[in-house]
């Protein structure tokens, strides 16, 4: 369902339920202890989110909405495991690593809610992505309306949410739902490199650039605060010692 390798920095979660990764319970499950998994590695600093099916990610499973949409129950199930996915994908985005997703194919509805969550979107040109969810009469809520808001801004998720508009790669990066895109055939490359360079930092001062820039988007944290008491934590921590040392000696 989704496959999880380790190797020094770096945690590459891919999803491999065919045909299209639907989002189910067992999917949120598995999610899960792969985040246990990685929070409790302090040597990680990335989670690197991939797919081996010819989609990313298509969201939600269609069978399970099939068997239970019709009655109060069921719609009363599915409530239930879409607030699932809102604590997922909340912890994925809250998490101390930095999470790359590569989306090699198309990401719609929870699939685009789940690279939303994510730290870096790196997108296939070709690949369709967006929250389409009101041409069933729906709405993206795994998170959705807000993430994509915060993200791309008002006029773009207005454009693309009520207008259940699904663009191209290309388009996510221009309209700043995605941070880099490349063809289909060099994205993998673009990851790896993305994520090598990630690797190479040290996972204390990423966590901690992440906890300032969710301070930034909080007005009832002080910001300026948090940076001041991340750096104090820094400065102290043995790697960061020895990084600066390197770095003074270099410029005598």
């Amino acid at each position: 369902m989704i496959s999880l390798n380790i190797d020094g920095a770096v945690a590459t979660a891919t999803m491999c339920r065919p045909p299209v990764n639907a989002i189910n319970d067992e999917w949120l499950d598995r999610f899960n202890e792969i985040l246990d998994c990685v929070e409790a590695n302090d040597e990680i600093g990335v989670l690197w989110i991939r797919s081996n099916q010819r989609v990313f990610c298509a969201g939600a499973d269609l069978e399970l909405i099939r068997t239970l949409f019709s009655t109060e129950a069921g719609r009363a199930q599915m409530i239930a495991s879409t607030r699932r996915m809102q604590a997922v994908f909340s912890r994925l985005e809250h998490s101390s690593k930095v999470s790359v997703a590569e989306i090699g194919g198309a990401a719609m509805g929870g699939g685009f809610e789940l690279a939303l969550a994510c730290d870096l979107r790196l997108v296939a040109e070709e690949a369709s992505v967006g929250l389409p969810e009101a041409r069933l009469g729906l709405l993206p809520a795994a998170g959705g309306t807000q993430r994509m808001t915060r993200i791309c801004g008002e006029a773009v998720s207005r454009r693309l949410i009520l207008g259940a508009e699904l663009i191209s790669g290309a388009q996510a990066v221009t309209l700043g739902c995605a941070h880099r895109s490349a063809p289909a055939t060099e994205l993998e490359r673009l990851a790896r490199e993305q994520v090598a360079r990630l690797a190479e930092l040290p996972a204390q001062a990423l966590a901690a650039c992440k906890r300032c820039i969710f301070a930034a988007l909080d007005g009832t944290v002080d910001g300026y605060e948090v940076e001041l008491e991340g750096s104090a934590a820094l400065l102290a921590a043995p790697d960061t010692q020895a990084r600066v040392q390197q770095f003074l000696a270099r410029q005598k």
